[in-house]
C-alpha cells in the first residue's frame, strides 16, 4: 500500500471516527486486529455493539466505497468479530456490523453510515 493510500485512509478512519462519537457512538477499540483480519473501529450504541467497517475512496470512479465491503471483506470482519467476542465482550447481548462510507469529492469527504450493513450468518 502507497504512503498516500494510507494516509488516505487514516484521514478517512479520524473523520468516520468523529461523526460516529457525533452520532451517538461510544468508540471501544481502534484497529483491533484478530486472525488476519482487523476490525477498524469497536464501538457501542444505544446499548448494542458495533463492528464498524471504514471504507475510502477519492471519487467513486471505480465503484463506492460501500462497494468494496464484499462478501469475502465481511467473512474477515466476522472472524475478527467473533475473536472479539470471544476475548473481550462474550457477555454483550447484541451485536450488529455497519459501515462508514467516506468518499473525497473534490477534496471534501462525504459520509455515509450503513447501519447493520451485514450479518453474523450463524451467530456467535
Amino acid at each position: 500500500m502507497t504512503h498516500q493510500r494510507q494516509e488516505l485512509g487514516r484521514r478517512g478512519e479520524i473523520l468516520a471516527r468523529d461523526f460516529l462519537v457525533r452520532h451517538g457512538y461510544l468508540i471501544l477499540a481502534a484497529n483491533y486486529r484478530a486472525h488476519g483480519a482487523e476490525l477498524d473501529l469497536v464501538a457501542e450504541e444505544a446499548g448494542e455493539l458495533v463492528f464498524v467497517e471504514v471504507k475510502c475512496r477519492r471519487g467513486d470512479l471505480f465503484g463506492s466505497a460501500l462497494e468494496a465491503v464484499d462478501r469475502r471483506k465481511q467473512a474477515k470482519i466476522v472472524r475478527a468479530a467473533r475473536e472479539y467476542l470471544l476475548r473481550e465482550r462474550s457477555d454483550h447481548p447484541a451485536a450488529r456490523f455497519d459501515v462508514v462510507a467516506v468518499t473525497f469529492i473534490r477534496g471534501k469527504p462525504e459520509i455515509e453510515l450503513v447501519k447493520n450493513a451485514f450479518e453474523l450468518a450463524d451467530g456467535y
